[in-house]
């Protein structure tokens, strides 16, 4: 486990580096969000299984494209398709290698803020106060947690706080962290979140539900890295996405889809090959002897023209999207 001197000069590493950077459901995910205004849920955050993180969480940045609805529906509603950034895997991102310079053009901002990626952070660790009346609770009490940059920012300032001795996730000396819920201007506000200013040992049966249970690999819960085949399916959503075209299941359900859609495969339908005639030795007036298909038949051995293959159109489809493509790329260059 990683010391609280290594996680302050990791972050303080990491905040040098972006400021010269240009660049379904789960009960075992705790719904924090879903406690009601002016109340409180403890939590007590626990260690990363793997080690050589030097956090206590890992991070997650993912990608909202949205689209018009799912083509071929009549009713349907807009939907949203999440994909991940490559970013979080230290590659380069097409959609953000797109969208970064849109924000020099002022005209483009709010849409480069819809499609850029989204941080979120995932932890793990005990609920020690849940004022949600949940239907079903995991049968392993240690939850994971999905949190937002401003829980996450609360976490991370008390952490730089030379003021902070132990680390909070420590099995004797950490401390509990208190998500309280709020709304400002309409929307959920966690601002008076806080960590616990008395230390709070671990009691018998989370210790024992630790040992049976053991922790969780926190990467193990973001998503798989996209092959080099996916990375090029997440450009063609993004660009049907900026175009405004609805979500083809059938193209693309197999790679990513909406949440709470379903896919389906469709069946391949084998097309039976009809039995080749026999071969028929036969004799020509020339005195050729040869065998082959049809030659009990009268025939000639002229060569047959060869049938030059259809050109397949253009789709208008592709021709739009690069368009639109184009004439955003044409804006951020004046």
């Amino acid at each position: 486990m990683a010391s609280l001197a290594e996680i302050r000069a990791k972050l303080k590493s990491q905040e040098v580096n972006r400021s010269t950077s240009n660049t379904g459901g789960d009960n075992a995910i705790y719904p924090h969000w879903n406690i009601s205004e002016g109340s409180e849920a403890v939590v007590r955050f626990l260690p990363d299984k793997d080690e050589t993180n030097t956090f206590f969480w890992t991070e997650r940045n993912m990608i909202k494209l949205p689209f018009a609805g799912i083509k071929g529906q009549t009713d349907s509603r807009p939907v949203t398709v999440q994909v991940p950034c490559m970013e979080m895997y230290g590659k380069t991102c097409p959609v953000l290698t797109e969208v970064r310079p849109w924000f020099k053009d002022k005209s483009m901002e709010d849409m480069g803020r819809k499609y850029w990626k989204k941080k979120s952070y995932i932890f793990q660790g005990f609920v020690t106060t849940n004022p949600l009346a949940e239907d079903t609770t995991p049968e392993n009490p240690i939850r994971r947690f999905i949190i937002g940059p401003q829980i996450f920012n609360i976490i991370r300032s008390a952490l730089m706080d030379p003021e902070m001795e132990e680390m909070p996730t420590d099995y004797v000396k950490g401390v509990d962290f208190r998500i309280t819920k709020t709304t400002k201007g309409g929307y959920a506000d966690y601002s008076t979140s806080k960590w616990s200013r008395r230390e709070r040992a671990l009691d018998e049966a989370e210790r024992a539900a630790i040992e049976t249970n053991g922790l969780f690999n926190l990467n193990d819960f973001r998503p798989k890295e996209p092959t080099e085949a996916e990375v090029k399916i997440i450009k063609e959503l993004f660009e049907k996405s900026v175009e405004g075209e609805a979500y083809d299941l059938e193209q693309y359900g197999q790679y990513f889809r909406p949440a709470g859609v379903a896919y389906q495969a469709r069946p391949q339908v084998a097309v039976p090959s009809a039995s080749a005639p026999a071969e028929v030795e036969h004799t020509h007036d020339d005195g050729t002897k040869h065998s082959h298909q049809g030659g009990d038949q009268s025939h000639t051995h002229e060569a047959k023209k060869s049938e030059a293959a259809p050109v397949a159109p253009v789709g208008d489809s592709a021709k739009r999207a690069e368009d639109i493509l184009k004439l955003i790329r044409s804006r951020q260059a004046k």
